[in-house]
């Protein structure tokens, strides 16, 4: 009876320390993972602060641009003006525009228009 008695014991003495070992590897994973932020949250939020600082520095660079080109439209007269003519198709004083149109449809019906203009002109014309 002494042999089974202490067979007994071993394996409850070894099924209690494979218990603790659970516990405790159960408690060293949740101190790493557990709780709101992880270890693997962590590292991803350090992923996340680089981009955003790669962000930052390429938008301090565009606001350094747009810094410089006000400061020149506000203070250089021919910056300007060649915003003007480039972009909204302005121009200064009494030059003549002339205009490029690509689109067929858009030139013939520019034609179209140009032609029962000057029809229209040359009827009002008297004869000499």
């Amino acid at each position: 009876m002494a042999a089974t008695k202490k067979s007994v014991t071993r394996g409850g003495v070894l099924l209690r320390r494979l218990a603790w070992a659970a516990g405790v590897l159960f408690v060293v994973y949740y101190a790493v993972e557990g709780g709101e932020y992880g270890a693997s949250d962590l590292l991803g939020q350090r992923e996340d602060v680089a981009e955003l600082e790669a962000e930052l520095a390429l938008l301090r660079d565009t606001v350094a641009v747009l810094d410089t080109t006000l400061t020149r439209v506000s203070t250089d007269d021919f910056t300007l003006e060649r915003i003007a003519r480039e972009e909204y198709g302005l121009v200064r004083g009494e030059k003549e525009l002339l205009y490029w149109v690509d689109d067929p449809a858009v030139r013939d019906s520019v034609a179209s228009d140009s032609a029962k203009k000057s029809a229209a002109d040359d009827s009002t014309k008297t004869p000499e």
